[in-house]
């Protein structure tokens, strides 16, 4: 289950790409879940994705 709260979002997405994703794309669809509503949730915290570090800075 993903958190809802885009602080306890944040550390979860970030948790799972450093420790099992190669990269964004990857981590969405093991989670079945949508890239563009993930990255806007984030974006609502002033979270980006940074391809290079497979991250949200």
């Amino acid at each position: 289950m993903i958190p809802k709260d885009p602080v306890m979002l944040l550390g979860f997405v970030n948790m799972k790409l450093r420790d099992f994703y190669k990269d964004l794309d990857e981590l969405c669809i093991q989670l079945e879940t949508d890239r563009k509503e993930l990255e806007e949730r984030l974006a609502g915290i002033d979270y980006h994705y940074d391809r290079e570090r497979n991250q949200f800075v």
